[in-house]
């Protein structure tokens, strides 16, 4: 488990950022076709996706989308924030074995804990892969938690 603490509403700056970090593995890709359903070729058959203007398989789309609200839920604002919308713009095409960097932006404090972020996915070559903005319910309050550590799952 890993601790992880907030930022609450009231200490929410606009200009402040935040970063989260993953390398973009088979087994991630094998298990977003699970869990979303999404099976499309062009992510899990290599000869089929070789056949499209891409050349190789790709990852979701939304697979960024995730990581970015991984960013918000444990990073800027953090545990405790609630997403009331994202707005995305695929850029570029993500790869396997790509390492994607979530930059989050305060950009606006609004009425009701509300706030509008930067959204922004960058491969290892800080080429803009994904642009965007979230609207989040952020927390009103600071506080301090233990990450749930996931099971381990196995492929066969």
């Amino acid at each position: 488990m890993s601790e992880v603490t907030n930022t609450p509403y009231e200490a929410l700056e606009v200009g402040q950022t935040a970063s989260y970090s993953k390398t973009v593995a088979e087994r991630d890709i094998q298990l977003f076709a699970a869990m979303s359903g999404d099976h499309n070729p062009v992510h899990l058959d290599a000869e089929f996706a070789a056949r499209t203007p891409f050349r190789e398989r790709i990852a979701h789309g939304m697979f960024s989308g995730a990581l970015i609200s991984a960013a918000v839920a444990c990073e800027l604002p953090g545990p405790g924030t609630i997403y009331l919308g994202q707005q995305m713009t695929f850029a570029k095409p993500v790869h396997l074995g790509d390492t994607l960097t979530v930059r989050l932006e305060i950009l606006e404090k609004l009425p009701k804990f509300k706030v509008r972020i930067a959204t922004q996915v960058f491969n290892q070559r800080e080429e803009l892969v994904v642009d965007g903005v979230a609207e989040i319910i952020a927390p009103r309050k600071q506080q301090t938690v233990n990450l749930a550590a996931l099971p381990e799952i196995r492929f066969e």
